[in-house]
């Protein structure tokens, strides 16, 4: 905030005595020429002395006054001048000054603004005397006439304009000129006539000036009576101005517009331009004596002690100190500081912006009546503001009350009052109930910021108001801070200040105020237009608080942030719960979103612990699972804050009601409403969420405990489940952290076996683990972990038989089977074996060899073998489970038909079939299943031992194939090959050969020789080993198989693997073209050349 060691405005200049003493009002200021030129009414005008005293000489008062006594005096030829100003812009003002000038000039006072006249005209030998005719037509009454006075002080009433001039002329032979009787005619004289009036009254005094003031008032008046008055007052002018132009000496200077703005209806405009018209043929352009740059000084001679602005010694100080505080607001006027300072002496002690905006767009106003308006607020505002006033110039606070006042002051209501006649879109604005208004709420706003202790705010609000008309101007976010910044403002507490007014305001139009600029609005507007915050306010006050409490619980229901992500999680979801028992004890995860009644700050509430601590009531307590259950809680500050943002939305949303009840409001105002329910809706839904920061639950000592969470808007149970005092696991446990000496020591000592149901319920009735999100997944751990071999699973029937899984999957009997326990491998003997298991490459450890015997895996299964196994960056011995023999030998013989492993014993070779009894013994050797044989291999070419003259068997060509593989082939090695053959005819069985197929048995009486018919070209031999699959996919399996080809890569890893599309489009009709060319579009994507033919 820039220091300012600048005096109070009132101690540098001071003000003149009628203003600080009078009742002031529009008449104090309005000069009256009628009153001048009759001599009546006596006041500042009428006397040359004080009339010039306060009259400033502005350039285009003395042009005027230069070209009519130039051609008073015989010195020129503009004869007819018009004034161009509306009422209260100095135009009578000028025509007095022109009667003082050329009345009776040898008496004119020899004061400064007299000798400026003098000056400019610079005639030799001084002003002409002239005889002067007035006809101030809003004088003018229509029935009764207006009353003049001739040169000899004979006065009459008359009603004709020209006969008031001929009377104020030459009096009495002046009418009888006009009319032989000396009445009056009441046909405008002709232009002839008029000459010889203007010539007759030249022979008494050298020049004749005659001045019109309110032409259009009385003409207008007229035409209302008579149409025929518009034809009769243009035919007048014209013969008048001719008349004017042609006598020397003789001037007619005119101001034809009408003060009441009322007279300037279609008709009045169309006068207007009529009699405009016939003064353009012979008069130069119109004269504005006032101009804006004028207006400083003549405020300063109205208003001011004349020595008290002639000396000028501390007006630079002044406005240096005044610049100082506005350039740290505004960066436009520390860039042009010079001209600025120029500006602002030029305008002292006013404000030079607040002179502009009255000048520019006050003087518009219908009620204002341009300078003297100026004159008449300023002097009002300045009466009261210089007992309080303390700043260095006149700006906006001098339109406030006094400090320690309530209301407006005589000065903002005048101008209310003012403000009020206008109308927009067919209504008035009540400007007092909305200054009265604003300025309560920039009270509020500047509260408690120390750096604007000169009310700025509140001189914000008469500086929006004051640009604000006529109805529809605006101000810039600068305009206001130039205004505002005399008194040396803080530049950040200010803008704090216009931020909190422009929020809390109910009449700025807020069509602009949400289009902003480093926080503050940039355009500024009162009125006009309905603001829908005050509409707001409003209308919330009348929302009940049921309502507010039935909205708030179906928003809670609906608020998905609440929950998202909890069932995918694992969790059981409840939102608004009506009782404890709605929450099963059942050792599920639960999650919970209670209402408000169970706000909780930093203890949970009595309402949030029932739900824990509860079944079904009191009496029966939640004693099993209370580690299970996690509640979402609104804190006591959050659920009031969201319950403001839902009573915001039904206050909008009566709003939006009320609108349509409504004719003006427009398009612009509807698309702010439904932007303000937008951003209502979406601030209490996200408040919502926000209320929801407790989550109540069980600590690791089984107290029900309140813990506040840091949320964000975002999804609340993740930030839960993130939290580690909650201690929510939401990821698996691995199986080992099940076992003894895990992490949660969960097996008591020397305990070899628990039952499944009580390590999953574990976490859930223990409040000293983690609580697991998924039941489902501890189940799912123990069962994977069974798989992995790092346990047995075993049931226990009725009869007391035993079922045990070792590296395998039990099925959904034996998962849901109460009985169900985990088993430690050196406590169990293994009743069931898996045949998989005995595959090669299946067991580490079990196949050392090609070949191995029932003896080596009853060794593998004694229960004394330990195997090495990795277990990521290190590795473990493992003891393998006991198994009983007769699973063993039960998991051999299922191996074997299986396909997995191939049994020889002596002459005994098996491969998926039954192993004949008795053969699954110690001599029983096991070896992986041999390779297929093709077609080709069972032709004469390929083994002739067993063939004869192009003839054999198949148990020839079975024996002959053991022989080159060196063991005793499985059958069905042989009988594939020999039925590939059959089907592509290389090979046909002879007339007298048995049926085909047959068994080992029946292989001596299949005959077989080489065909002779034609055969089919056999295919291409397959590699040895090589595995097809084939199916028919559904189009989501087919992304199935997309999303594991990376696991398929991986588990054929060293081998080719290809994959072979088909895609079939259509069934039994014809597809069409159309479709297969979008088909054949999407498959060139994938493969180039691709297509469906």
């Amino acid at each position: 905030m820039a220091k300012t060691n600048a005096k109070p405005w009132h101690q540098v200049v001071q003000l003149r005595d009628d203003i600080t003493n009078q009742e002031l009002s529009q008449k104090q200021f309005a000069a009256d020429l009628y009153d001048v030129v009759m001599d009546v009414n006596p006041g500042v005008y009428h006397d040359p002395h004080e009339f010039f005293a306060l009259t400033y000489p502005t350039v285009k008062l003395r042009d005027l006054a230069r070209d009519v006594t130039h051609r008073l005096a015989g010195k020129s030829e503009k004869a007819v001048r018009q004034l161009h100003m509306t009422f209260g812009g100095g135009k009578t003002h000028s025509l007095i000054t022109l009667v003082h000038l050329v009345n009776d000039p040898a008496s004119l006072p020899e004061i400064p603004a007299v000798q400026q006249f003098k000056a400019h005209c610079s005639l030799e030998g001084g002003f002409s005397k002239s005889r002067v005719a007035a006809v101030v037509f809003d004088r003018l009454d229509a029935e009764m006439g207006m009353e003049v006075k001739a040169p000899d002080g004979t006065k009459a009433t008359l009603k004709m304009p020209w006969s008031l001039i001929a009377w104020q002329l030459v009096g009495e032979a002046g009418l009888k000129l006009l009319k032989a009787d000396g009445t009056e005619r009441t046909s405008p004289p002709a232009t002839g006539v008029m000459e010889d009036l203007l010539k007759l009254a030249r022979k008494d005094v050298p020049s004749v000036l005659i001045l019109f003031d309110e032409v259009l008032w009385f003409v207008r008046v007229m035409a209302d009576i008579d149409r025929a008055w518009i034809g009769r007052m243009r035919e007048f002018m014209h013969s008048l101005t001719q008349a004017v132009a042609k006598v020397p000496q003789c001037c007619l200077v005119a101001s034809l517009l009408a003060s009441d703005v009322n007279k300037m209806d279609d008709l009045g405009k169309q006068i207007s331009k009529e009699l405009y018209d016939e003064f353009k043929r012979v008069a130069d352009e119109g004269i504005q004596p006032v101009e804006s740059q004028d207006v400083p000084e003549i405020l300063r001679r109205r208003m001011l002690k004349l020595e008290s602005y002639i000396d000028k010694s501390q007006w630079p100080s002044q406005v240096t100190a005044t610049l100082n505080g506005i350039q740290a607001i505004d960066d436009y006027t520390a860039k042009n500081r010079a001209a600025e300072e120029k500006r602002y002496e030029d305008a002292y002690p006013f404000h030079p912006a607040l002179i502009e905006t009255l000048y520019q767009k006050w003087t518009q106003l219908e009620g204002f009546q341009q300078t003297r308006g100026i004159l008449k607020t300023l002097a009002s505002a300045l009466r009261d503001a210089v007992k309080w006033d303390k700043q260095s110039l006149i700006g906006m606070q001098v339109f406030l009350s006094a400090p320690d006042s309530e209301g407006l002051s005589v000065a903002a209501r005048e101008m209310a009052n003012v403000a009020q006649l206008e109308q927009y879109e067919g209504r008035r604005q009540n400007w007092t109930a909305i200054l009265e208004a604003e300025l309560a709420h920039a009270r509020k706003a500047q509260e408690g910021l120390l750096g604007v202790q000169q009310r700025e705010i509140e001189q914000a609000v008469m500086s929006t108001f004051l640009h604000s008309q006529p109805i529809g101007q605006r101000a810039t976010t600068r305009d206001l801070k130039v205004l505002i910044g005399v008194g040396s403002p803080d530049k950040i507490e200010l803008d704090k200040g216009l931020t909190r007014w422009s929020e809390m305001s109910w009449y700025l139009d807020d069509t602009f105020t949400t289009d902003r600029e480093a926080g503050l609005p940039k355009v500024w507007r009162l009125g006009s237009k309905p603001n829908l915050k005050q509409m707001h306010y409003d209308a919330r006050q009348n929302v009940s608080a049921s309502l507010v409490d039935e909205v708030l619980e179906k928003e809670i229901r609906s608020a998905g942030k609440l929950t998202e992500g909890a069932r995918g999680a694992g969790a059981k979801v409840h939102v608004l719960p009506a009782r404890p028992a709605d929450i099963e004890d059942d050792g599920e995860f639960h999650y919970a979103v209670l209402g408000p009644k169970a706000a909780s700050n930093g203890k949970p509430s009595a309402e949030a612990r029932r739900f824990i601590d509860e079944t079904t009531g009191s009496d029966k307590p939640r004693a099993q699972n209370r580690n299970a259950v996690v509640l979402a809680v609104p804190s006591g500050d959050g659920i009031a804050v969201a319950r403001e943002k839902v009573r915001d939305l039904l206050g909008w949303e009566k709003v939006r009601e009320m609108l349509k009840e409504r004719t003006d409001i427009d398009t612009a105002a509807t698309t702010r409403l439904e932007g303000n329910l937008r951003a209502a809706r979406g601030e209490m839904g996200s408040q919502i969420v926000m209320a929801y920061c407790i989550a109540v639950t069980v600590n690791d000592a089984n107290d029900v405990a309140a813990y506040r969470i840091n949320v964000d808007n975002e999804p609340l149970f993740a930030k839960m489940a993130a939290d580690k005092r909650l201690r929510i696991e939401s990821t698996a446990v691995n199986a080992e952290a099940l076992l003894p000496g895990g992490p949660f020591d969960l097996w008591a000592a020397g305990d070899k076996a628990r039952f499944v149901k009580d390590l999953v319920g574990a976490f859930a009735a223990t409040a000293r683990l983690p609580k697991m999100l998924n039941r489902s997944a501890i189940l799912e751990t123990l069962l994977q972990g069974c798989e992995a071999g790092d346990f047995v699973l075993r049931v226990t029937r009725a009869d007391k038989s035993v079922r045990t899984f070792w590296k395998s999957r039990p099925d959904d009997a034996a998962t849901s089977d109460s009985s169900l326990e985990v088993a430690l491998s050196d406590a169990v003997t293994l009743t069931e074996l898996d045949a998989v298991l005995l595959a090669p490459n299946v067991l580490h450890g079990l196949w050392k060899s090609d070949t191995i015997t029932l003896a080596n895996i009853s060794t593998y299964f004694s229960g004394k073998h330990f195997v090495e196994v990795d277990k990521g960056g290190y590795t473990e011995n493992v003891l393998i489970p006991a198994a009983d023999p007769a699973a063993i030998a039960a998991a051999v013989a299922g191996a074997v038909k299986s396909g997995r492993i191939w049994l020889v014993n002596s002459t005994i070779s098996v491969l998926g079939e039954e192993v004949p009894a008795g053969f699954v013994n110690e001599s029983a050797e096991l070896l992986a299943p041999p390779p297929t044989y093709s077609s080709v291999d069972v032709l004469p070419d390929q083994l002739p031992a067993a063939w004869s003259g192009g003839q054999s068997t198949a148990h020839m060509i079975h024996g002959a194939l053991s022989a080159k593989f060196g063991k005793p082939l499985p059958w069905v090695r042989t009988s594939q090959a020999l039925d590939e053959a059959f089907r592509l005819g290389l090979i046909e069985r002879s007339l007298d050969s048995a049926s085909w197929p047959c068994d080992m048995g029946g292989a001596s009486a299949i005959k077989i020789r080489v065909s002779k018919n034609e055969v089919k070209q056999p295919p291409p031999p397959k590699h040895y080993g090589s595995k097809v699959a084939t199916s028919e996919l559904q189009l989501h399996e087919v992304q199935d198989l997309a999303d594991h080809v990376d696991a398929l890569r991986e588990a054929t890893a060293g081998h080719p693997l290809r994959i072979r599309v088909t895609v079939e489009v259509g069934e039994d009709g014809q597809v069409d073209q159309a479709v297969v060319d979008k088909v054949n579009s999407v498959l060139a994507e994938v493969k180039a050349g691709w297509k469906a033919e």
